[in-house]
């Protein structure tokens, strides 16, 4: 038995930017890769521009939501736009094993680090592309963001209220998506190396991904004809009714309540005291139910309306109904399951303030994460270049003389 983590041992450049790609390198540095983000103060990531800042200071290092979106990644200040600059990268992949990018396609290519040049530095390197819809194909020329692949992948159109027209998504929820099932990705990457011994390049379309997300839909729509769109929280298949957000006591409070079989139907009847409208014989099945749910959905609005929601989640919860408080942002560093879970963490920046992160989202028993903060710009430039390359002291003062390393 060993506590050492899974991925110990391997390093990762990563030259992945905004949320995406640091996202795969997150989530591989809390099994334990080495993961050295390429960037430089010629072309600062947007994300380090983003409030809000530690101690209300602005400033490139202290972006909080650009620690929370990053950790688990080191930083490597190369400025590519010189030669010198890309020969050390080079070499720094030569010493690597995984490469991340999500550049448009044919960006690494013009860098010279297309996956035949880097196969020349590292037979077995894994490259790992992220592009917005693939490296070919009629859409391959399409500039994305989160926000703008939930449209992309028809998600958007399923999202809003019943009868009414779509409402997009309101977080880059493609991001982190698209970043974790990456990171899988490139742990199978790994599996097959280690059998094989071979490496590959991953053509990762961030659309198909997301795609993944609209599947009841793409299935119901090509096998039964059906076009999705905007349903409220209704279940997509009407296998659940009620299915729904329900407001309760207090500004702005919700509780949703799935109920998915006759016998939850009975035990929600009964905590609402047997009404006699939920005792009709034609809601005692879901048919029944799903025919009459707007009028089932405004009975129930009406009791909830007097209740607190968690209280009221408890009460449903002990009694076999599925139901759980609508968290607000504000409430999510309270709750009890997210706080058992340690879903949000405190950690002390090495530029000496507090700040709460993600936790490590993948939970091992016997090698739990190690979560770091988000990187200070070029924390790990003593590491690549003086450790990793053995460059002369005289050689690496000069490239920061002369802005290469930068």
């Amino acid at each position: 038995m060993t506590n050492t983590l899974p991925l110990q041992g391997i390093r990762i450049i990563n030259f992945g930017w905004v949320w995406a790609g640091p996202v795969v390198g997150q989530t591989l540095g809390f099994l334990g890769a080495e993961v050295l983000k390429i960037e430089s103060r010629a072309r600062i990531d947007m994300t380090r521009n983003l409030p809000p800042f530690a101690e209300g200071v602005p400033g490139p290092d202290r972006s909080l939501s650009n620690h929370a979106c990053w950790a688990g990644n080191g930083s490597v200040m190369v400025d590519l736009k010189h030669a010198e600059g890309r020969e050390l990268v080079m070499k720094l992949i030569a010493e690597s094993d995984v490469v991340i990018e999500n550049f448009g396609p044919g960006v690494m290519e013009r860098l010279g680090f297309g996956y035949e040049a880097l196969r020349a530095a590292r037979p077995d390197i894994i490259l790992f592309s992220m592009p917005a819809a693939g490296l070919y194909g009629p859409l391959d020329h399409v500039r994305t963001y989160g926000l703008s692949l939930t449209s992309l992948t028809g998600l958007d159109s399923l999202v809003g209220y019943e009868g009414g027209p779509p409402i997009p998504v309101e977080n880059a929820y493609s991001d982190p998506f698209a970043g974790i099932f990456g990171g899988f990705a490139i742990l199978a990457a790994l599996h097959h190396r280690r059998s094989s011994g071979q490496g590959q390049h991953i053509d990762f379309s961030q659309q198909e991904a997301v795609m993944q997300m609209v599947g009841p839909a793409y299935m119901d729509y090509a096998l039964n004809g059906r076009s999705g769109g905007p349903r409220g929280n209704r279940h997509p298949t009407g296998a659940a009714a009620p299915h729904g957000v329900f407001p309760c006591a207090g500004d702005d409070r919700w509780i949703a309540i799935a109920v998915g079989s006759d016998a939850e139907w009975a035990a929600l009847a009964e905590a609402m005291g047997s009404p006699a409208w939920a005792c009709e014989p034609a809601l005692a099945s879901v048919a029944g139910r799903v025919q009459a749910i707007d009028r089932i959905h405004a009975e129930i609005a009406a009791w909830t309306r007097g209740h607190d929601d968690r209280s009221l989640a408890t009460r449903l919860q002990a009694a076999g109904v599925a139901a759980t408080p609508v968290l607000a942002v504000a409430d999510l560093l309270d709750d009890p399951h997210y706080r058992a879970r340690g879903t949000f963490i405190e950690v002390r920046h090495p530029l000496g303030f507090d700040e709460t992160l993600y936790g490590g989202y993948v939970k091992m028993s016997r090698t739990p994460a190690v979560v770091r903060p988000g990187p200070v710009m070029g924390q790990d430039n003593d590491r690549a270049f003086l450790d990793i390359l053995k460059l002369p002291a005289e050689e690496y003062q000069r490239l920061k003389e002369s802005q290469v390393i930068y």
